[in-house]
């Protein structure tokens, strides 16, 4: 896949780009959707607070709830395993080394976006994809996703069937130092990811402000705008 940046309109000074490819698109989606069940259904598998008469039986509300944070967790699932595959096969926006500042490009872009958040800086320094700091805090996230995966895995085997393929994770039990320890990292992980959820869109309204965008736009038609002055080369 070509590493030049499409472009769709230009004026005053001002272009769009496409950054966000689609399978990016898609699994920004399936991933904050499915974090939003994730969420609270993890929480009441823990803590559970809905109280109704009669037998359990008759009600079946944690199964349900069970059964519901199961398929979201396969949802999230696969939409993490193939943005970590498009990683690779993604444009320059979404490759490895927007996560990984390496380059002198990219390490100017730490340290412009840590003066812009430092209230040094006036405005972030241009660049339609993520900024060096930003990539790094979604590496951090994406190893939050995994230990959620592993965690939830592990958790799983308690109640998977005899015959279910979820009973070949039982290993990681040891791993993670027993259920208590695997549950307490779960748990953790998800106030973490709640924390992130909440940043990032104060986050996506402060810079569509500042980059005077639309909200949410550049993940749902994928293009951005960009200053003409934008060096093309950054972030290679």
């Amino acid at each position: 896949m070509s590493a030049a940046p499409r472009i769709a309109y230009r004026g005053a000074g001002r272009r769009q780009i496409y950054v966000w490819e689609l399978p990016v698109r898609v699994t920004h989606w399936l991933i904050f959707l499915s974090i939003l069940v994730l969420a609270p259904t993890g929480y009441y598998i823990g803590q559970p607070f809905i109280e109704v008469g009669g037998r359990a039986r008759d009600h079946f509300v944690m199964g349900t709830i069970r059964v519901i944070h199961l398929y979201a967790a396969i949802v999230f699932t696969l939409a993490v395993f193939f943005r970590i595959y498009w990683m690779v096969a993604g444009n320059r926006y979404a490759r490895i080394g927007q996560f990984v500042p390496l380059s002198s490009q990219r390490l100017r872009s730490l340290r412009e976006a840590l003066r812009f958040y430092g209230l040094v800086r006036r405005d972030p320094l241009p660049y339609p994809g993520h900024s060096a700091l930003a990539g790094a805090a979604y590496a951090g996230v994406f190893l939050v996703y995994l230990l959620m995966i592993a965690t939830g895995l592990t958790l799983y085997t308690v109640y998977a069937p005899v015959n279910s393929p979820f009973q070949l994770f039982s290993f990681l039990i040891p791993v993670f130092g027993g259920l208590q320890i695997a549950r307490l990292l779960h748990h953790i992980g998800m106030w973490l990811l709640i924390v992130f959820v909440i940043h990032h869109v104060y986050s996506v309204i402060l810079f569509s402000i500042t980059e005077r965008s639309a909200i949410f736009d550049s993940m749902v038609s994928g293009y951005k705008l960009s200053d003409e002055s934008e060096r093309a080369g950054e972030g290679k």
